[in-house]
This record gives structure tokens, C-alpha cells and sequence, in this order.
């Protein structure tokens, strides 16, 4: 499920593997459990892009479970597993791990009035989000490996083909499935915070 985009791109990010009781629920930071045979297939699946495409044997993930666990088999197999925090998702503050009928709908409503700079539930704006994917940058501009987020997929592809954020929640793209294999780019824009 690899999604063709140019051989120049330096960030192999997949979307890590689908997290047990996230479904109807705010999940951006909230730390769930992964069934771990999903997490050995991903990293299986990891391996064997690495092998193929001539990848260092290195894989970046996100401190959450759901990313760091892939990581951890990786390790098992040999490979060197980094954990960075830059690569987490978005943190929604209060609104974390409830379910989003349990939303003020008030609430949800100022956020997606202003958008980019509203902070969900006292937690991070999505300028903060894409300013966070957009200052990420692998060691020596070697290709990386990453296990990451949804949001963090999204946020580093917008910031790689736009000069600022989205203002309407209308405009924020849909996130690649779990599992998704992105191949991206160095951000080329001057980024705006």
C-alpha cells in the first residue's frame, strides 16, 4: 500500500498499525495497546522495504506503543530503534481518550472556527503540529525509517507542498490507512508559522 510519489524522497514514514479502543474516540497522545502480531507485521513488512530498496538499518518512532512496538521487534532483528518525541501525534489536552460524543460540541466548534491556531482541549494547535513535522530532518540527509502517527504523516506532507496551515478543517487532508506507507520529501517551502 505504498503510495508512488518521487525516488528522491529521504522519509519512509508508515502509519503505525491500528490501535485496540481507539474507535469513537479523541486519540492523539492517549498511549494504546497494539495486537502485537499487527506490530511484527508491520515491522516484517518494514524489514523488507529496507532489504529491498538498499534503507539503512535504522527505524525512528514515536515513545507510543502503537509506533514504538514495531520498533522494538526491529531491534529485536538487529536493527538500531531510535524514539523520538517529535514524531508523536498531535496532543488534544482534556479532550484525550474521550469519546467524541463527550465532546463539548461547543468546544469542537471554536476549535474548527480557528482552526490552525486553536488548541483542542488546552493541547497543541495544529500550526504547533506542523511546525513540529515541518523542523523534523533525518541525521546527515540520509534516508530515514519512520513509525509514526496519521497526524504527523498529514502535518509533514502539508508543510512539504504549502507556505502555511489549513484554515478550514475542510482543507486538512484525510489520514493514510494504518499500515501506509508514505514516501516523503525534504520540506521545500519556506515554512510560516
Amino acid at each position: 500500500m505504498s503510495e508512488p510519489l518521487p525516488d528522491g524522497a529521504l522519509l519512509w514514514a508508515w502509519r503505525h498499525p491500528r490501535a485496540e479502543g481507539a474507535q469513537g474516540r479523541c486519540i492523539g497522545r492517549t498511549d494504546l495497546h497494539v495486537d502485537p502480531r499487527r506490530a511484527k507485521r508491520l515491522a516484517h513488512r518494514v524489514r523488507q522495504a529496507a532489504r529491498r530498496h538498499g534503507l539503512p538499518r535504522v527505524v525512528w518512532t514515536s515513545p507510543l506503543r502503537r509506533c514504538a512496538d514495531v520498533g522494538r521487534w526491529l531491534r529485536r532483528w538487529g536493527w538500531e530503534h531510535r524514539i523520538d518525541a517529535a514524531l508523536m501525534e498531535a496532543d488534544f489536552g482534556a479532550w484525550e481518550g474521550l469519546g467524541w460524543e463527550g465532546i463539548p460540541r461547543e468546544e469542537v466548534d471554536a476549535w474548527c472556527a480557528d482552526f490552525a491556531a486553536a488548541r483542542p482541549g488546552g493541547g497543541e494547535s495544529l500550526r504547533q503540529v506542523l511546525a513540529r513535522a515541518a523542523a523534523w530532518t533525518p541525521p546527515a540527509g540520509a534516508p530515514a525509517l519512520l513509525v509514526t502517527h496519521g497526524g504527523w504523516m498529514l502535518a509533514r506532507r502539508w508543510v512539504a507542498m504549502h507556505a502555511q496551515a489549513p484554515q478550514l478543517p475542510t482543507e486538512w487532508p484525510r489520514a493514510p490507512g494504518h499500515g501506509c506507507l508514505w514516501r516523503l520529501e525534504r520540506v521545500r517551502v519556506e515554512w510560516r508559522e
